[in-house]
């Protein structure tokens, strides 16, 4: 019989200030490793560290509203520098860490700018996620499932020796078929790496955040893990960062919540992946990946965002040009026996 897989979890959530470029970067990164190494000794006499997450946009916000100003102070290569010190610690440490995401530019697609976040273990980089679901209008930065000719995976799982490793990235929560997806692809514990802001935030009656972490834990069957932005309004206008970052179990428990409101916190709960594969293995009910009815929803069937080829660069004006073309698409009528008067 294997020996268990039982670990401890940690969300880090950061208060860093906005970079404006490049090199104003490193300072973030030198403050998560210093979170790490925190993380890792608070929770030395107990339950040992193995998974450190932190949030959206820790590395970098986009603070620029254009493509070409992005891509002009702000974009970074994968990998790079900030990738390599993580892999550096996570060797130190024996671990995996989810790196914030940061806002990637690539040689094959020079047009765009993706939202970008790693899983990096002590070989280096395992998965590379792009957020596929950008919270437009707003955000400018491309989704790779818009790109044509794009084949890379667009929900990759790593199978490691903490379990079964998936992520997506804020506004991707709010779609369930993203982090279906995930579990589908073998995801045990789904990683949310977000900037998530009020009033969509961590305390009634508006607690998205929460809701929503508890929910995709309990559909899937898996462990959310959950580190959200605790900046002040002051260094990211022009929302307030609700923080309460959390760790959650596969029926939607809450293990950790860090106390909401802005600034740092490392929240650490125990992941026990050999629990959560027995419960898979023989649960009858509420086993829905399992019982997932997958030709049901006509929903599934046909096309709908972008309602055309996407155009680059994205702009705030094009997102929503295209927002209102998807709402005005027509949409199939309800079969007879269901159409009322």
């Amino acid at each position: 019989m294997s020996d268990p897989i039982r670990y401890a979890a940690a969300a880090c959530q950061t208060d860093l200030s906005n970079p404006s470029n490049r090199g104003e970067m490193r300072p973030n990164t030198r403050r998560m490793l210093e979170m790490i190494d925190a993380a890792i000794a608070g929770s030395r006499p107990f339950l040992p560290v193995r998974f450190v997450v932190f949030p959206e946009f820790a590395h970098a916000a986009p603070i620029y509203v254009t493509v070409a100003d992005l891509r002009r102070h702000l974009t970074v290569p994968i990998p790079n520098e900030h990738t390599e010190l993580l892999r550096e610690k996570a060797r130190e440490h024996d671990i995996y860490i989810q790196s914030g995401s940061m806002l990637e530019e690539d040689g094959d697609w020079p047009d765009v700018v993706f939202n970008t976040t790693c899983l990096i273990g002590p070989s280096g980089i395992l998965t590379r996620y792009r957020k596929v679901n950008p919270w437009i209008p707003y955000e400018v930065h491309a989704s790779p499932h818009d790109l044509p000719g794009y084949s890379d995976p667009l929900f990759p799982v790593a199978d490691t020796p903490i379990g079964r490793v998936g992520a997506a990235i804020c506004y991707d929560w709010l779609f369930p078929e993203a982090i279906r997806q995930l579990a589908a692809n073998g995801a045990e514990v789904l990683v949310r790496v977000s900037a998530y802001m009020d009033p969509w935030g961590a305390t009634a009656p508006m607690d998205w955040w929460t809701v929503v972490n508890r929910c995709r834990a309990l559909e899937n069957t898996a462990y959310v893990v959950a580190a959200n932005q605790g900046a002040n309004l002051r260094a990211y206008p022009p929302y307030s960062w609700p923080g309460g970052s959390e760790i959650v179990d596969f029926d939607g428990r809450q293990l950790a919540v860090a106390t909401p409101g802005p600034g740092e916190r490392i929240v650490v709960a125990p992941i026990d992946i050999t629990a959560l594969r027995h419960e898979r293995r023989v649960r009858k009910a509420h086993s829905t990946l399992a019982q997932l009815r997958t030709e049901a929803y006509d929903v599934y069937r046909t096309h709908r965002y972008p309602p055309r080829a996407m155009s680059a660069p994205l702009s705030y004006e094009r997102n929503a040009e295209l927002i209102e073309e998807a709402k005005s698409a027509d949409i199939p009528e309800a079969p007879e026996a269901v159409r009322t008067s």
